[in-house]
């Protein structure tokens, strides 16, 4: 009966370090964050340089040679279509223009001078009085001087429009550019540098270019049978700034090149752009952000990867709360993730952070986790 209790207890004891053994095991484990990976949707960005251009850039040059007598505008005033903005001195071409007149004057007397000296010489001929070569040879000079007074008409027409064009006139509302030519220069149609700048911004157009592989990417990421339907099916483009802020209004895609640049490889693209408030001008620059849009998309807190040999990995745990690295493929960024296309699917269960010491196939104590 002694040697029975004796056993007994010994199995207890034995029971019972064996307990606390595995107990002091389990709470050994490290407690480390677990979450679930699901689906869901993301956008992600693709970034492309830009040029910004008003919808209507012109070059104001001067048509006829003349001293610039007036500058009627400042430099980055806004006018108005119509408004005159230079005058030219246009004393040598309104006496070109009177002279013209008088020309035009004697060639309708010359005409009407000659018209009455064939009516004289009409019945002369009927009656044999004079020949009628002599008649022909009058009719000849009224032609010549029918002549003669058309030309007299085209000089005072042209003679006007010289005259005209002293008055330079905005042929869009817009704003006014650097102003190179000050009063009392001597300008020219043959002058290399304009007179000015005026730029339409009630719009702008922003320019940017995709290479062939960010081309075809495009292509086969919108829905659309051809090319100007998957642009109608492009969400609206973001435009940043030069100070990496974003511009209040959105844009639309609404112009693609013809071809692809031969010496950069390259399509160009064009967004319009709202500018009522005229916050954008021409010359300006920026990038263009277009969204891609993911449904189904895995995504992974970019704090829960680590890199070896330029691949990116995570740490997976399995039902039995063993881990091990697993890489991942990377297709895009969204916010402070990774944007997963292959290495891990729906179901899966990664270690949110703590796992730089962890060997593969150690356990671990998971913590429940929502990031």
């Amino acid at each position: 009966m002694k040697n029975l209790m004796l056993g007994l207890g010994l199995i207890a004891f034995l029971n019972a370090c064996s307990t606390a053994h595995s107990t002091d095991q389990s709470s050994s484990l490290p407690e480390l964050p677990v979450y679930l990976i699901e689906e869901s949707t993301a956008e992600t960005f693709q970034e492309y340089p830009a040029t910004i251009e008003g919808t209507v850039d012109i070059e104001l040059r001067p048509q006829v040679n003349g001293t610039l007598e007036q500058v009627l505008v400042d430099e980055g005033e806004y006018v108005k279509k119509g408004q005159l903005i230079f005058k030219i001195n246009d004393l040598p071409f309104r006496e070109a223009l009177n002279h013209a007149i008088a020309n035009l004057h004697a060639a309708e007397a010359a005409l009407q001078q000659s018209e009455l000296e064939v009516e004289k010489y009409k019945p002369l001929v009927e009656k044999k009085v004079v020949s009628e070569f002599q008649l022909k040879t009058l009719k000849a000079s009224q032609q010549i001087a029918h002549s003669n007074l058309e030309q007299a008409k085209a000089q005072v027409e042209s003679a006007r429009i010289n005259l005209s064009y002293t008055k330079i006139n905005a042929p869009v509302s817009g704003y006014i550019g650097r102003l190179p030519k000050k009063q009392g220069t001597l300008v020219a149609p043959t002058d290399q540098t304009p007179m000015t700048t005026l730029s339409d911004v009630h719009e702008v157009h922003v320019y940017f270019a995709l290479g062939e592989t960010d081309f075809i990417r495009f292509t086969d990421r919108y829905d659309g049978e051809t090319l100007e339907d998957k642009i109608k099916n492009l969400p609206p483009v973001t435009l940043v700034l030069a100070d990496h802020s974003k511009y209040s209004e959105l844009g639309k895609v609404d112009i693609v090149d013809g071809q692809f640049n031969k010496n950069t490889g390259t399509i160009t693209f064009r967004a319009t752009f709202p500018n009522e408030r005229g916050l954008l001008r021409s010359g300006n620059t920026g990038r263009v952000l277009i969204t891609h849009p993911h449904s189904n998309a895995i995504l992974v807190p970019q704090l829960s990867t680590f890199e070896i040999q330029d691949r990116i990995f995570v740490v997976t745990v399995d039902d039995q709360n063993r881990v091990v690295k697993q890489p991942i493929q990377i297709s895009g960024i969204y916010g402070e993730n990774y944007l997963v296309s292959g290495g891990l699917n729906p179901g899966d269960k990664i270690v949110y952070k703590g796992f730089e010491t962890l060997q593969d196939g150690a356990a671990i104590s998971p913590e429940a986790f929502k990031k």
